[in-house]
């Protein structure tokens, strides 16, 4: 069960940042990341509303600060991608297609994944 609502980056990376608890989609509960896969990093970048009304104008956008830098597209364990976007590939869940959760920057080859779009949970280990 995921009960975890406080997307508060201290609570969620060790001492070097990384993250402790495995990220996951917040509406069907596919595993994103593994813990330690990821580093926190704060960063102004504005994504696309992830849930708008038909009527609303497709360019809505949410300034996001709180990330989750992913050095390498194969460190994700679930993850979909779309078409190119200017200078990025939006991200969102590959099971069920919900996001964009973050982005890919193909001038960096690095993924950003928001805290505040994603779930975490403690392993059982």
């Amino acid at each position: 069960m995921m009960a975890d609502i406080d997307n508060t980056a201290d609570f969620k990376k060790d001492s070097n940042g990384r993250n402790i608890e495995t990220v996951y989609c917040a509406y069907c509960s596919s595993k994103i990341l593994n813990p330690g896969s990821a580093t926190f990093i704060n960063m102004n970048f504005s994504l696309p509303h992830m849930i708008r009304r038909r009527d609303e104008e497709a360019e809505k956008r949410e300034l996001i600060n709180d990330y989750w830098l992913v050095e390498e597209i194969n460190s994700f364990e679930n993850i979909g991608v779309s078409h190119k976007v200017e200078n990025v590939k939006y991200l969102a869940c590959a099971d069920c297609e919900r996001g964009p959760i973050g982005w890919h920057d193909l001038s960096t080859f690095r993924s950003y994944i928001a805290l505040c779009r994603v779930k975490h949970q403690k392993s059982n280990c």
